[in-house]
């Protein structure tokens, strides 16, 4: 389990980097939220960073959040859970009650029972449209050429609001045209938000116009 001392030291790093790629690029650090994320680590390593005043938290698995947070929660009543692994449209009940947001939204079936949760409890989490820039088979997300029409069928079709975009581009690529054909559909789409970036290509992310980036090992270590 990492050391409390470190993850608060390496999260005021990350946060010092992520202010200062806003700023190089005259964005104001503010527009920029850190989802750290805690996949697979235990509450007590995530306490240091809720110590530390990190509120907003990023989950790849809605059984594994399920059995850590309801408790963290009540501790810290303000935290802000994101999704951002794949979701089981069998598990869209229990994402919509637990999450605040959803950034993997990327299938009709998925769409469909989103939907239907949403209307059935009246609460809405804040919904990210997966878009596969890659185009690689072993990941999920739409691809670029079918975002557009995706997009339209959550808001049209079944009353979504979608609200931003989300891509974790090709490892053995650079990610910098990833993340601008990401910001070319959301422009286009009239969407704001953008979720990409992670621990080895955040400030690229936050150049291109990220609103949004996922760190979990630049924060928390390598997991086991």
């Amino acid at each position: 389990m990492p050391c409390p001392t470190d993850v608060a030291s390496r999260l005021a790093e990350v946060r010092a980097s992520i202010a200062r790629a806003a700023r190089d690029v005259g964005r104001n650090p503010a527009d920029v939220t850190l989802i750290a994320v805690c996949k697979t680590f235990p509450a007590e390593a995530i306490l240091p960073a809720l110590e530390a005043g990190q509120r907003v938290f990023g989950e790849n698995y809605v059984q594994e959040a399920k059995a850590k947070w309801p408790r963290l929660r009540e501790a810290f009543p303000d935290v802000r859970l994101h999704l951002i692994g794949p979701l089981q449209s069998n598990k869209a009940k229990d994402a919509v009650r637990l999450f605040d947001a959803i950034h993997t939204v990327d299938r009709e079936s998925l769409v469909r029972e989103l939907a239907k949760e949403v209307a059935k409890i009246g609460r809405s989490p804040r919904l990210f449209v997966q878009v596969n820039t890659g185009e690689e088979p072993q990941k999920g997300g739409v691809s670029p050429s079918e975002a557009d029409g995706f997009i339209a069928l959550c808001r049209e079709g079944f009353g979504l609001p979608i609200e931003g975009l989300m891509c974790i581009p090709p490892v053995d690529e650079p990610p910098s045209p990833h993340f601008a054909l990401l910001a070319k559909i959301a422009a286009r789409n009239g969407l704001r938000e953008l979720s990409m970036g992670m621990s080895a290509d955040f400030e690229a992310a936050i150049q291109l116009g990220a609103t949004y980036v996922r760190i979990g090992s630049a924060i928390f270590g390598e997991r086991a």
